[in-house]
């Protein structure tokens, strides 16, 4: 993997760390995934990280039971 080197604004560096540190991740992380997702032409990254995000979550419906129209109402 090779090294570069980025120029950005303090600003936008101090919001980008904050925004991986409240998703524990890197910031290093964060800024690989945003430039292989922008280059990369794989349409599935979204699917994978909605599943990603919904496993982390740690929530039950409990014994709730929803009909499909349940589940489709707006």
């Amino acid at each position: 993997m090779k090294n570069i080197t980025l120029s950005i604004d303090e600003t936008v560096l101090q919001a980008g760390r904050e925004y991986a540190r409240n998703h524990n991740i890197s910031f290093n992380s964060l800024v690989r995934k945003l430039v292989e997702q922008t280059v990369v032409t794989n349409k599935d990254y979204w699917l994978h990280d909605t599943f990603s995000l919904m496993d982390k979550l740690n929530v039950t419906s409990g014994n709730e039971k929803w009909t499909r129209e349940e589940l489709y109402r707006v």
